[in-house]
């Protein structure tokens, strides 16, 4: 271990998982680097693509090749949350080397030379571009913009206290996106989905923020976890509340059915639980309820699919 790491985090590197059984072992830090082993951030990423292009479909149910769509953005999601790790990596290296939970994360580790991540960087914008060419104009537009939040949001950290809200506006545009390729427009409707989308994104990452609030104040990275503290929990109901009206508005405007109300009421049911039972003093308590908003997402599209 390396001098001067905090012990409190243990590595966020699972040990024996699939890609320590299966892969190569020359592949292996890539695919840690893309954090194939640690699937809920692209679950994270993939659900508002997901909502979008259901959204869209409820209004527009003749549109062709849904499934297509599905799987390409299925598809961009694992490419470009690996490319946005990678990203976050090279900008956050030298902090990394300094928690021990991300200290044996491959570059920080030193597994990949920054050169190299460069390159494996590039490959992955290549594979995005070819996802992206796929899309109609207006998709291709969004996907291209998004990048600027890509690029920026490792350094949100550094300049404010509320880097969740960056990660919010880039992890929920697929919402934005997954509407535009099937309408070939923005409208109001998924806009509003977009803002529940970032409410959301507030509520889970301030959760998972706390588990190294010591190890941020002590190398001096800003986050929502340090600037609530103990005014956490009424802020995630806070949150959690402004996700459940813009998904409510969102139904209301889209027409959908009294069955998505009912299944959101779940949903809401759900964030209440995760705002009302997290220890945010314990990083393994903060950990599973963090990933507990996978099941919320897919309520979600169960909810739209079925309204």
């Amino acid at each position: 271990m390396l001098s001067g790491i905090r012990h409190r985090s243990p590595s966020d590197i699972p040990r024996n998982s699939w890609v320590d059984r299966i892969l190569p072992a020359p592949a292996r830090p890539y695919a840690r680097l893309m954090r194939l082993d640690r699937p809920i951030g692209t679950w994270l990423l993939l659900l508002p693509c997901w909502w979008g292009l259901a959204l869209a479909w409820q209004v527009t149910p003749d549109a062709e090749g849904l499934a297509w769509l599905w799987a390409l953005f299925t598809l961009g999601a694992i490419v470009m949350r690996g490319a946005g790790c990678t990203v976050n990596d090279l900008w956050d290296r030298d902090f990394d080397r300094r928690v021990a939970r991300t200290a044996d994360r491959p570059i920080a580790s030193g597994a990949i030379s920054v050169r190299r991540a460069l390159v494996f960087l590039g490959v992955q914008l290549v594979f995005g571009l070819l996802i992206l060419l796929q899309l109609n104009d207006t998709a291709r537009v969004l996907g291209v913009a998004v990048l600027v939040l890509v690029a920026t949001y490792p350094l949100a950290k550094r300049v404010t206290s509320w880097p969740q809200f960056v990660l919010g506006l880039a992890f929920n545009w697929g919402a934005l996106m997954g509407w535009a390729a099937v309408t070939g427009e923005v409208a109001v409707t998924c806009a509003v989905l977009y803002v529940a989308g970032i409410a959301w994104t507030l509520g889970y990452d301030t959760i998972y923020a706390h588990q190294d609030k010591e190890d941020d104040a002590m190398i001096g990275v800003k986050s929502s976890a340090l600037a609530l503290g103990a005014r956490t929990r009424p802020f995630l109901f806070a949150f959690y509340a402004v996700t459940v009206a813009g998904l409510a508005a969102t139904g209301l405007l889209a027409g959908l059915s009294w069955v998505y109300f009912l299944i959101l009421l779940a949903g809401a049911a759900h964030l209440a639980w995760q705002a009302y039972t997290v220890d945010i003093d314990d990083p393994h308590h903060c950990l599973a309820r963090f990933r507990s908003n996978r099941d919320f997402g897919l309520l979600i599209v169960v909810a739209i699919l079925a309204g």
